[in-house]
């Protein structure tokens, strides 16, 4: 089974809460969390390639 290169961090940004139940209002807010997450991913991922 291939896994597609953007499957596994779709999947580890619906492990957040926030992102997976949008709960803000406004866009901006949402937005800003989901670049958090972004980041949070690719510093993890970099961290463990280190």
């Amino acid at each position: 089974m291939y896994r597609w290169v953007v499957e596994a961090p779709i999947a580890l940004l619906h492990w957040s809460r926030r992102l997976r139940v949008r709960w803000e209002i406004r866009d901006d807010i949402h937005q800003a969390f989901l670049a958090l997450g972004c980041a949070i991913i690719c510093w993890r991922r970099l961290r463990n390639s280190l």
